[in-house]
């Protein structure tokens, strides 16, 4: 049983952190290498951007590292510096997978919408959640932990969700940097490796969520089983 445990909490653990080495060691190689268009990832996503009519849609730098991200809410690109300025293949890809998500957001995709719908729901859930789950169990409440297992799967739902919705834009980010010849044929295997490694790091944490879900769930039956 402990065995199990100890099992359980270093996949908990491990599997996240894999994933980001991943993440971290594509990005790493293939921003040192320069796409042959010699683009810089801010020129990447205003090309696509135009080319698919959105000019409304703004492309801005922002601090961090791989902290790029869409915002629907401004209808903004932003890119973290090395991926605005960068010549590189990552910076391509990078910058072609968030403008994919401007797309979505432009065509009304409607996992991203389903996405959105549950931001507010999946902020409680993981502001609560664990509240109700860990008076639940101390106070061998079944009821409690019930409550917090509700408002924890929205949060878990909210991970799944995001899942289509990333490698949709992946898709569509392959798509616009081939058609518009920001990279050339014999580049795009090294476009889709950034892409699947950022990928994994929505996939390890769909998974590490999906787990712990069924950890309480079990938990919740035990507790009905002693009653």
């Amino acid at each position: 049983m402990q065995l199990s445990i100890l099992i359980y909490f270093a996949i908990l653990i491990l599997v996240p952190i894999w994933a980001q080495l991943r993440v971290k060691s594509a990005y790493k190689k293939y921003s040192q290498v320069p796409s042959s268009s010699q683009m810089r990832g801010a020129e990447v996503a205003r090309k696509i951007l135009d080319d698919n009519g959105l000019y409304h849609v703004g492309v801005e730098e922002t601090r961090g590292v791989l902290s790029d991200h869409y915002d629907p809410r401004s209808k903004t690109v932003r890119l973290s510096s090395d991926n605005y300025h960068g010549h590189s293949v990552a910076a391509a890809a990078i910058a072609s997978h968030e403008v994919g998500h401007a797309i979505q957001d432009q065509e009304e995709y409607s996992f991203l919408r389903f996405r959105h719908a549950l931001v507010p729901v999946a902020n409680l859930g993981s502001n609560f959640s664990w509240i109700f789950i860990l008076i639940g169990i101390f106070a061998q409440i079944s009821n409690m932990v019930l409550l917090g297992i509700i408002f924890m799967a929205a949060g878990v739902l909210f991970q799944v969700v995001t899942l289509p919705v990333e490698f949709n834009a992946s898709s569509r980010a392959m798509d616009q940097v081939v058609s518009a010849g920001i990279i050339r044929n014999d580049e795009e295997r090294e476009t889709k490796k950034v892409l699947n490694a950022a990928a994994l790091t929505y996939v390890a944490a769909a998974a590490v969520a999906v787990l712990e879900l069924v950890r309480l769930v079990l938990i919740y039956t035990g507790m009905n089983n002693d009653e």
